[in-house]
């Protein structure tokens, strides 16, 4: 029995290559030259024989809808003689495959025997040589330079042969095993934070379908347009509500000449939102690009302020968030309408940002949006969406329980990406050797 200590420690000794500084002791080869590469093929779809039996078929959708650097399932399988009629070769478990067309440079391990259609390369390393795990992390660092090296017009594709003369740094063995252990880790850590993530999500949901169509602690029931809801709840119309001074208005931003010209955004200023800053329900000011003081002077409308609540109303139809109070107003492109609440007394804002996130809103928008030649629903439309209108205490009671819920994916949300940001960090560290990995074997 041996147990294995893992040490960080500095390497000073480098040598220039072609590939970058690696260290000293780190070799230089053609990944051809340590690993047997081929790709694969689509039985036809019109012979029945050949589809719906026992052997996995990867396409490349498979590999990038996972989580995880390990494939064990196929959406489609084939029969014995498929495999046979078009010369496919049967991977055996612990193999890489690569996407290595259309979507380039994403790769795993296959835990099953398998075979691949033509938009994935099959990479079986020489495992005296080359670790399929510290391969699989290799290849996805170099993703950019494969996606560079493709062509193509219809479908970016990367050739075999230029995959076989990629050159990749090589660390002995039991460094390699090293690194992907420590990258596996944290992989692993993340894929925990996704799944919290994902249950915590499924808690929200179902809470929102309860306290949003039952309330809290109703007996008497009624049938309404948005279905059936507590007996004492109000049903009202957008256009209803800004008529009884519960709602101000709703408003857009600016379209055609007054939209702000692509040449007139800056790094600073008051920020621009389109459908790219609404992220996970709330503003992401990163993603947004922002517009000095003489370019907002000559717009007319759009000026969101801190407690509005948004509704993306145009490609991307149903995404919400509140403004916060970073700024003292945002501008919203045409493709968002902001909702100002005048009587907090009736409606809160957050309740409005939960009503937008319900089936019942989406329900609602679907059909008026495909009432265009694109998605997109007009101010006049969406004045037409039918809202519930519980009492306000039991307004603040849901608000509370499901802002508990947010805040729990908020936590975790950031948890990801502090994970992911380390994982990044540690792959450029390791895979170029600027930390080296030390290997101790003990009896």
């Amino acid at each position: 029995m041996y147990e294995i200590s893992i040490k960080f420690c500095k390497e000073e000794k480098f040598r220039e290559t072609s590939i970058g500084k690696i260290p000293e002791d780190w070799e230089i080869i053609r990944l051809g030259s340590y690993a047997e590469v081929f790709g694969g093929t689509t039985p036809s779809k019109r012979n029945p024989k050949y589809w719906n039996g026992n052997i996995y078929w990867a396409t490349p959708t498979d590999i990038t809808n996972l989580s995880s650097n390990f494939i064990s399932e196929t959406a489609e399988r084939i029969t014995e003689e498929a495999v046979k009629a078009c010369s496919l070769k049967i991977i055996e478990p612990g193999n890489v495959l690569l996407t290595s067309r259309a979507t380039i440079g994403f790769a795993v391990i296959n835990m099953v025997p398998i075979t691949i259609n033509q938009g994935i390369t099959a990479i079986i390393p020489n495992k005296k040589k080359l670790d399929s795990l510290f391969l699989v992390y290799l290849l996805r660092s170099m993703k950019n330079l494969m996606e560079q090296l493709a062509g193509g017009s219809t479908f970016r594709e990367i050739s075999r042969s230029m995959i076989k003369s990629l050159r990749i740094p090589l660390p002995p063995l039991s460094e390699q095993k090293a690194i992907a252990h420590i990258l596996s880790t944290v992989d692993e850590a993340i894929q925990k934070t996704n799944e919290i993530i994902e249950k915590t999500k499924r808690l929200k949901k179902g809470l929102m379908q309860e306290l949003l169509t039952k309330g809290i602690g109703h007996k008497k029931f009624k049938d309404t347009e948005i279905g059936r809801i507590p007996k004492e709840w109000k049903v009202l119309t957008v256009k209803e509500m800004i008529k009884l001074g519960i709602i101000e208005k709703i408003e857009d931003g600016n379209h055609g000449e007054r939209h702000p010209k692509s040449h007139e955004f800056t790094e600073t200023g008051i920020p621009f939102i389109t459908v790219n800053c609404i992220k996970y329900g709330r503003l992401d000011f990163k993603e947004c690009k922002y517009l000095p003081p003489e370019v907002v002077k000559r717009l007319v409308k759009g000026f969101a302020k801190p407690g509005d609540v948004l509704l993306t109303h145009k490609g991307t139809i149903g995404l919400t968030a509140i403004v916060p109070s970073d700024f003292e107003y945002v501008i919203l492109s045409p493709q968002v309408t902001y909702y100002r609440i005048k009587n907090h007394e009736k409606l809160l804002g957050e309740l409005l940002y939960y009503v937008f996130q319900t089936d019942y809103i989406k329900h609602q928008l679907i059909p008026l949006s495909k009432q265009s030649t694109r998605a997109y629903v007009s101010l006049e439309r969406q004045s037409k969406l039918k809202l519930p209108l519980p009492p306000l205490e039991e307004q603040r009671k849901i608000v509370k329980i499901l802002s508990a819920v947010d805040k729990r994916l908020e936590v975790e949300r950031k948890r990801k990406e502090k994970l992911e940001r380390i994982k990044k960090s540690l792959m450029d560290l390791l895979l170029t050797g600027k930390i080296r990995v030390k290997v101790v074997k003990h009896d």
